[in-house]
């Protein structure tokens, strides 16, 4: 089995900050130094988007629009990817979904593995 939790999420006035994490379950993450990690995000009408990604090669990824806000990590050891989201706007407002894949996750891609979504608000 595999799954991918997140949590982090919640409510947060506009230039505040939050810190998503997301932890990887189950016989399937064994290796989970193989997999490339990341987020993609969702509003209600609009197709889910590309947010940032550390693959498992090492480079990283970002959206242009989250680029010197939004920083990705990852701890090994603990199965975790996180999303460190500075200076927080109004359209940053969206459903946020952990991923993974053992190939790239980019831009354009789809990755295999989905967590539940947690939800960022932010209040302008």
């Amino acid at each position: 089995q595999a799954q991918l939790v997140e949590s982090g999420g919640g409510l947060v006035q506009a230039g505040g900050s939050l810190r998503l994490s997301c932890i990887a379950a189950g016989r399937t993450f064994s290796d989970y130094s193989d997999y490339s990690v990341g987020w993609f995000r969702q509003t209600p009408g609009k197709e889910r988007e590309f947010v940032a990604s550390f693959n498992w090669y090492g480079d990283i990824y970002y959206k242009s629009s989250v680029k010197g806000r939004f920083t990705i990590s990852r701890d090994n050891a603990k199965n975790t990817v996180y999303l460190e989201m500075n200076s927080l706007r109004p359209e940053d407002t969206a459903v946020y979904y952990c991923v993974a894949d053992r190939s790239m996750v980019l831009d354009g891609t789809t990755p295999n593995y989905w967590g539940q979504g947690t939800q960022v608000t932010v209040s302008s």
